[in-house]
């Protein structure tokens, strides 16, 4: 069952096009990534699917309803996390949870909410005393404190550091778990890989592709790096020998060789034949970041 559904999207802010001919839908119960740089249209487009702006055209439907006409049907199905959302420094967690929840018919426990998200022991720490990763963890339980079917999560990682992104990551999957779908809002590829049943690749406002992770990578040609530092000289003559290779890179002592098939078994016997070590060996495979070059010829980030 679609619970989103975006046709023809147009959002202009005079000369500049922020959003160009956006379409996707998004199934109930998955994790929907938006994935694109900065400034691709990412935001825009979804403060459009929560009502918060108003397309220049196209249609869009939550839960079978348009955001701009019937704004309170939407705000009872859909929940927001949002880049630019701020509290006050001086409200407390409780009161936040307390205050967004008396918005709503029949909110929430707000107080189950702290043991969902992990901040029970902060319910009196005021906003300004959270840390990067708890008010991620707040902003998740105000989009939720409204019992929504759909929860929209712009940027949620952005700004932390490794271990409070993963613990991010899995607080998102257990919502997800109790039957909430949701949208995220990404520039983090790995974030997008390790989350998303499907995502939209968007550029310049655009939609470069919509599928899943591993069905855009896959349809990159099946291109594989192998770094490693050789144990003795070797020449990229005796690299590019090899069938399997394509391509040599040096960065100092480092080597990157680029190819397919069994690239990696075919370069390390290559250098045993010689008596070469290949030390420090890391094979890795096409990325979200390869499929989003090879579309549009720019980097995510």
């Amino acid at each position: 069952m679609k619970v989103i559904e975006v046709t023809n999207l147009h959002k202009r802010y005079r000369e500049h096009v922020a959003v160009d001919d956006v379409s996707f839908a998004v199934d109930e119960g998955e994790i929907f990534g938006v994935l694109g740089p900065n400034g691709a249209g990412k935001t825009t487009t979804v403060e459009c699917v929560a009502g918060l702006r108003v397309p220049s055209s196209g249609t869009i439907r939550v839960g079978g309803h348009d955001p701009v006409h019937e704004r309170d049907a939407v705000r009872r199905l859909l929940g927001a996390q949002l880049q630019s959302a701020a509290l006050p420094e001086k409200i407390k967690v409780w009161e936040a949870l307390d205050l967004f929840a008396s918005f709503y018919p029949d909110p929430a426990d707000w107080q189950a909410l702290l043991d969902t998200v992990g901040l029970s022991d902060k319910r009196n720490t005021t906003f300004a005393k959270l840390s990067g990763g708890q008010r991620q963890r707040l902003s998740v339980a105000l989009a939720l404190v409204g019992r929504p079917r759909v929860a929209v999560l712009d940027e949620l990682t952005t700004g932390l550091d490794p271990q409070a992104r993963r613990d991010t990551w899995n607080l998102i999957e257990q919502v997800r778990a109790d039957g909430v779908t949701i949208v995220l809002v990404t520039h983090f590829m790995e974030e997008a890989e390790r989350l998303c049943d499907r995502v939209a690749l968007i550029s310049a406002g655009r939609v470069a592709a919509l599928d899943s992770p591993s069905a855009l990578i896959g349809q990159v040609e099946a291109a594989q790096r192998v770094r490693f530092r050789p144990s003795a000289p070797v020449d990229d003559g005796l690299l590019l020998a090899v069938p399997e290779v394509v391509e040599v890179l040096r960065n100092g002592e480092q080597v990157t060789v680029t190819g397919s098939g069994d690239l990696a078994p075919a370069v390390t016997l290559a250098l045993a034949e010689k008596h070469i070590i290949p030390t420090d060996l890391r094979i890795e495979q096409a990325t979200l970041e390869d499929v989003f070059l090879a579309l549009t010829g720019r980097s995510l980030t």
